[in-house]
């Protein structure tokens, strides 16, 4: 059985991050998006633990699965995914020590290096494995050159690889021949635009949340889904300031200091990418670029904004037509999407294709595409 999973989000207890992120809101928005497997994110919050159970089994089908992201001592990101909030209730216990956030942040930062993090995750039952690894910014590849100097000897279950990279960046990278890749959200809004702009078709046995961290653990993950990378705003090297971007011999030449305004030059994803690249390329299961349909649809309409009365109702027209956003952007004909909107059909079409123009983001800014 194929289901779409979102594994990262967050709740309104980390920082940045919409109050309406609340179980009432993300139960619809995965019916809209068309994800049938939830991450909580934040699961070792007490009070977001408590916001969920009544939606444990929920009228919608949705399996929801406990996930959490923590930073460690090298500012680090994992995310932790188990089969049930007990799990947590045990972590929480077991980090009580290293932390002084546990209950009062969503994503707190806990005082232990990843190795033993990992190692604590796996005695209690957990998966675990480095969050948007590839990012310039609290990411295992930001810090260190290999699974093992962040981890030790503690194995990974998988990767998670971040909107500023797909699966090309890591095909090459011997350390994670073995390792499977997620792409998840990482969203802070239910907001269409964001919740589920990237992710994972897996395979599972049954809708249940054993069977989904059986299919992440044994690598049934049979399609990624996600941004082009040249729209993550770490694709490029490039100012974090001015956000003007560098070749890596620029910005080694100028010592990562931008001559423009002085900011601090971050190296991009894509450059990171290639200089972990060492061995020859593994194949890895489809990866499939997509653009969130409200984006496109702001982009043939030329608005400011996705959320301009007309873009939404727009966006309206296509849910009430196919059902859900990931239908219209992967299977639905075009022929079919274009009787809705002519230029958005169009779009799609040419995305489908590959037939866009990508204007790639760096140091914080989002990157963007036209056709």
């Amino acid at each position: 059985m194929l289901v779409n999973a979102d594994l990262h989000i967050h709740s309104p207890y980390a920082i940045a991050v919409s109050r309406s992120m609340t179980p009432e809101h993300l139960i619809p928005a995965c019916k809209t998006k068309g994800i049938s497997v939830l991450g909580t994110g934040d699961a070792l919050h007490p009070v977001w633990q408590q916001a969920w159970k009544p939606y444990l089994a929920n009228d919608a089908g949705i399996v929801v699965v406990p996930t959490t992201e923590v930073e460690d001592q090298s500012r680090v990101h994992h995310l932790i995914i188990a089969e049930d909030f007990s799990v947590f209730d045990e972590l929480r216990d077991r980090f009580s020590k290293s932390s002084r956030s546990l209950g009062s942040v969503g994503r707190p930062h806990i005082y232990l290096p990843g190795e033993t993090i990992a190692r604590i995750a796996h005695d209690s039952g957990a998966l675990i494995g480095p969050a948007h690894a590839f990012t310039p910014w609290t990411a295992m590849y930001a810090y260190f050159d290999s699974v093992s100097s962040c981890y030790g000897s503690e194995p990974i279950d998988f990767l998670e690889l971040g909107l500023s990279a797909d699966s090309s960046y890591g095909a090459g990278i011997p350390d994670l021949y073995s390792i499977p890749f997620l792409t998840n959200s990482d969203a802070h809004s239910p907001a269409p635009e964001k919740f589920a702009r990237e992710f994972n078709r897996l395979d599972v046995s049954a809708l249940s949340v054993r069977s989904v961290l059986d299919a992440v653990k044994k690598g049934r993950i049979v399609m990624n889904a996600g941004f082009f990378p040249e729209e993550g705003k770490y694709n490029r090297t490039a100012c974090s300031r001015c956000f003007i971007q560098y070749t890596l011999e620029e910005a080694k030449k100028n010592q990562w200091r931008c001559p423009a305004d002085g900011g601090q030059i971050k190296k991009g994803v894509a450059d990171r990418a290639k200089e972990l690249s060492t061995g020859e390329l593994r194949p890895r299961p489809p990866y499939l670029h997509i653009v969130p349909l409200g984006q496109i649809i702001q982009t043939v309409e030329k608005t400011s904004s996705p959320y301009t009365k007309k873009c939404r109702r727009i966006y309206a027209a296509f849910i009430g037509a196919f059902g859900n956003e990931i239908e219209v952007l992967v299977n639905a004909p075009v022929i079919e999407v274009s009787s809705i909107h002519l230029k958005v059909g169009e779009a799609i079409g040419a995305l489908r294709a590959g037939r866009v123009a990508l204007h790639p983001g760096g140091g914080g800014k989002y990157g963007s595409f036209s056709y």
